[in-house]
């Protein structure tokens, strides 16, 4: 497993912009697959993007392709999530994860940072 800290969290209006980092640290990241979950009040956690650590190819949940962007700087071992165009509907606590294959599930969780929207 790898530990992930996340930051970059915060109050923003609607329509603004933030950008979480996740900082990624113990292993080895070749085959990796890195995402991003959120979770509303009072909702599930749910899927919101995820990037392979090689190639970067990325996946995003459609509610937000198009305003979101996952990336990841391998020197720096940090992934990143760019939040533009923010809505209410996307405040949440947000959390990396990682899961050590693209076959196996995200295994290793962040301790969560809170975005919130105001309108």
């Amino acid at each position: 497993q790898v530990q992930l800290v996340e930051s970059g969290g915060g109050l923003v209006q609607a329509g603004g912009s933030l950008r979480l980092s996740c900082a990624v640290s113990g292993r080895t990241l070749s085959t990796y697959v890195m995402g991003w979950f959120r979770q509303g009040p009072g909702k599930e956690r749910k899927f919101v993007a995820s990037i392979t650590w090689s190639g970067g190819s990325a996946v995003y949940a459609d509610s937000v392709k198009g305003r979101f962007t996952i990336s990841r700087d391998n020197a720096k071992n940090t992934m990143y999530l760019q939040m533009n165009s923010l809505e209410p509907e996307d405040t949440a606590v947000y959390y990396c994860a990682a899961a050590r294959t693209s076959t196996l599930g995200f295994d290793s969780w962040g301790q969560g940072t809170q975005v919130t929207v105001s309108s």
